[in-house]
């Protein structure tokens, strides 16, 4: 069974579900009418089911590769980057000032899910220049919009992020790139950098890289950094490129997965760069970017995810094996349906969270209001880590469903899992997504996420008309899930990070049990069924969970390093 865009998932979600009505209701989106969201979806899928899918095999056995210092890409992969920037599928929610189409975060996440699914080593290749845009579109002068902008929203070029160093992985501030200012407000911006997605590709004019350094003098940690806007090549007065600046891609990491994107080791020598916001206020204008992609990479997981789903499916409506009643296929297998059924059940849930984050950001944006972004802000750690661990379980259950076939490359289940497992690694593992929910985010004292808890609430109550046995289970999850909260911002710092895992975990299965039970009432038959698997088999996990969320760091350290290294 080839792809299929899950459109009537994401229809659902966002008629009864996760409250897109607010955003379009907002001036700023009030464009995006059903009629107008229907058609862009349609499109869009059309596009992944026909013209990004076919390309994912391709991918994976012909990875991208550096020959005399170009990028070769993949079979097909540059037609296909051509139907998504001449779709518009780059600047989907970009100002329209810049030739983006300014749609809502919510349809936008929608389609690169549906990208991912269909292509992931494809898809991070726009997904970058999405997260550069909007760092741009914050915090860049508007000389360095004016010139970059356009070409960017259009896809005519593309954006990167570099972080990463050989020293300096998730302690972001050991980095030692070094920016030197010159006359003309430039600066020269010397480094190396690691881990950059598609940091060239032969079919791109040109590559826009946005570079983390320091300035001479600068303070040592975080505090010292900057971020400058470096081109591979150097624009000319009319906007085309000119001159190649002093950067080069000097090797390609050899992956697990995602084969066709060319994960780079790039070389600043003095590459001509201007900087993007303040001196020293680098990380905030990066933090935009990463921000924008931590919702993405968790939309990636899921999308991983339905396409394992999709396929280790069709292979069970198809497989004959053992006495299996009806079709005879192993469809019919009580295992095969637990894991199956598992499956469609988790992706809802992580659909469901994701969407509600993209809606949460698009009311911050419309309409400015400090609880819709404390809302956004919550849900971005929980949508990147559960979207991305849903994913990878997903996958794996895939190759599961498939047997000893799917540990054979040649029915592709395998491509998934290996595909998937670097979304909880990039943008931040998921462990720090975790700690940063239970100390950043919880800054408040843990009043955004008591409102959510509210919200939930409200919900359940409202359920309890039709499906009051369901509904009690998820209210007895959501008071769980309070009391849990309450423990962890008592806690000092320590203790929260012990936990932090756990209990963002535990914060998502709640979620989900909200969304499956609004879709038992909103929903069909099937959508009950699902809904009822959910919170009676996989729901009941929350409480595990927060008996190690509260648990403390004591435990953690009752083995010594002797303990832990003997035989």
């Amino acid at each position: 069974m080839p792809y299929r865009a899950p459109l009537k998932d994401f229809r659902f979600l966002f008629d009864h579900i996760v409250g897109f009505d607010c955003v379009t209701e907002t001036e700023r989106f009030a464009e995006a009418t059903p009629e107008v969201v229907e058609q862009i979806l349609n499109e869009a899928g059309r596009m992944c089911e026909e013209v990004l899918a076919p390309l994912n095999r391709a991918g994976d056995e012909n990875p991208a590769k550096l020959e005399n210092g170009v990028v070769r890409t993949s079979p097909g992969f540059d037609e296909g980057y051509k139907a998504i920037a001449e779709g518009g599928w780059v600047g989907m929610a970009a100002d329209p000032e810049y030739g983006g189409m300014g749609l809502p975060m919510t349809v936008a996440s929608a389609v690169n899910e549906m990208m991912s699914s269909a292509c992931l080593s494809l898809q991070l290749c726009p997904m970058l220049s999405q997260g550069q845009i909007e760092a741009l579109e914050h915090h860049a002068s508007e000389e360095l919009k004016q010139t970059y902008l356009t070409k960017l929203t259009s896809g005519e070029w593309s954006g990167t992020m570099n972080l990463t160093e050989p020293q300096a992985g998730s302690d972001v501030g050991a980095l030692r790139s070094k920016a030197e200012p010159n006359d003309d407000g430039s600066y020269n911006i010397t480094g190396q950098k690691i881990y950059i997605t598609w940091g060239d590709a032969e079919f791109l004019p040109n590559v826009v890289h946005l570079v983390l350094a320091r300035l001479p003098d600068a303070a040592p940690g975080t505090k010292g950094i900057s971020l400058f806007l470096v081109p591979k090549y150097l624009p000319k007065d009319d906007g085309t490129p000119g001159e190649p600046n002093d950067l080069r891609v000097v090797s390609l990491e050899h992956k697990m997965g995602i084969h066709g994107s060319p994960t780079c080791v790039m070389e600043y020598s003095g590459a001509k760069g201007w900087l993007v916001g303040q001196e020293n206020k680098g990380m905030a204008a990066m933090f935009t970017m990463m921000n924008n992609a931590r919702l993405g990479v968790g939309v990636q997981g899921i999308g991983v995810g339905e396409a394992a789903y999709q396929h280790a499916l069709a292979y069970a409506l198809d497989r004959t094996q053992g006495k299996a009643e009806g079709t005879g296929t192993i469809v019919e297998h009580a295992d095969v349906r637990r894991m199956l059924t598992g499956m469609k059940a988790d992706l809802f849930a992580a659909r469901s969270i994701a969407m509600m984050n993209a809606v949460a950001i698009d009311m911050a944006t419309a309409t400015g209001d400090t609880s819709w972004k404390a809302r956004a802000a919550l849900l971005t750690p929980i949508t990147k880590a559960f979207g991305t661990d849903i994913g990878n379980e997903v996958a794996h259950e895939g190759v599961q469903v498939h047997g000893g076939m799917g540990f054979v490359e040649e029915t592709g289940a395998a491509q998934y899992s290996r595909d998937a497992r670097i979304t909880p690694i990039y943008e931040g593992t998921n462990g720090i997504q975790s700690m940063d929910l239970v100390a950043r985010k919880m800054m408040d004292g843990g009043d955004a996420a008591f409102a959510l808890i509210d919200e939930m609430q409200a919900m359940i109550e409202e359920a309890r008309k039709s499906e009051d046995a369901l509904a009690q289970a998820v209210w007895d999850a959501t008071e769980a899930l309070r009391d849990a909260t309450d423990v962890l911002v008592a806690q000092d710092m320590q203790d929260r990070f012990a936990g932090a895992v756990p209990y963002l975990r535990a914060f998502a299965r709640v979620l989900g049990g909200v969304a499956h039970l609004r879709a038992a009432v909103k929903g069909d038959a099937g959508r009950r069924a699902l809904a009822a698997f959910y919170i009676e088999r996989l729901l009941p996990e929350h409480a595990s969970l927060l008996v190690h969320a509260k648990a403390g760091a004591d435990g953690l350290y009752a083995l010594t390093l002797d303990d832990l290294a003997a035989a």
